[in-house]
């Protein structure tokens, strides 16, 4: 008999990476649930300009979540705290639903006192800890440090930093392990249709896509597809209705 965790009795949540107001319209009419904002992919993601924030939040009524980085290193030493903490309360006043972002320290371990602090001073604002959480050295120390880091309630993790292809198995065996871990991930990084049913049934509920719903997978020639985007939906609430034993039409 197939168990599954009690978690898959939520919706599954589908986030779109978004990079300008054209993007936003096109996840929200392919019924996206809600819209990571992000500058430069290519380059792991950076914090986007004010205005580009306010033109996407004119765009849609979803939820936008603003990628919260300004440097290569995932050091806080290479991101000065006061222009993180300003940013960041820039884009909650211009109507971004949270942040985000996550830092490492010098031993590859997840920066639990910087997090912390950015999350206080953040008091009330919901964040994710962005891809970077992948490159923690141990996988098993780093979802320990994350679970009781104030306002967090997304951890984006493929189980590897290769990705989905390389990583869905690990990322799989730790949300079935781990109701806790299994309410903060948000299974992302070359995410693949054949994968989508395992981890729902290990109680993963959140979803992250990036290049997989534009027109060519291009960062820069082309745009989010809203056909993609509802094929997807319709992919993981068949999903999370087949893990609950409801049979699909």
């Amino acid at each position: 008999m197939t168990i599954v965790s009690p978690a898959c009795e939520s919706a599954p949540l589908l986030e779109v990476v978004v990079l300008h107001a054209r993007d936003a319209a096109a996840a929200t009419a392919g019924e996206a649930d809600r819209l990571l904002l992000v500058a430069q992919p290519e380059l792991g993601g950076r914090a986007p300009e004010p205005s580009v924030v306010s033109a996407v939040l004119r765009e849609t009524d979803l939820p936008v979540r603003v990628t919260l980085r300004i440097a290569d290193s995932l050091l806080l030493e290479d991101s000065p705290y006061d222009r993180l903490v300003t940013l960041a309360r820039t884009f909650v006043e211009l109507g971004a639903e949270g942040v985000s972002f996550g830092f490492l320290d010098g031993q590859n371990d997840v920066d639990h006192r910087t997090c912390t602090a950015l999350a206080n001073d953040l008091a009330g604002v919901p964040w994710s800890f962005h891809q970077a959480f992948d490159a923690a050295f141990d996988a098993r120390r780093a979802w320990r440090d994350v679970l009781g880091l104030p306002g967090l309630d997304a951890v984006v993790s493929a189980g590897s930093t290769r990705g989905l292809a390389r990583g869905a198995e690990e990322l799989i065996g730790h949300a079935a392990t781990n109701p806790r871990i299994a309410a903060l991930a948000l299974a992302s990084g070359g995410l693949d249709g054949a994968q989508v049913p395992w981890l729902v049934r290990a109680g993963i509920r959140q979803f992250g896509l990036s290049d997989e719903v534009r027109q060519d997978g291009s960062w820069t020639k082309s745009y989010v597809d809203p056909a993609a985007v509802r094929a997807w939906r319709l992919l993981l609430d068949d999903a999370h209705q087949l893990a609950l034993g409801i049979p699909v039409d």
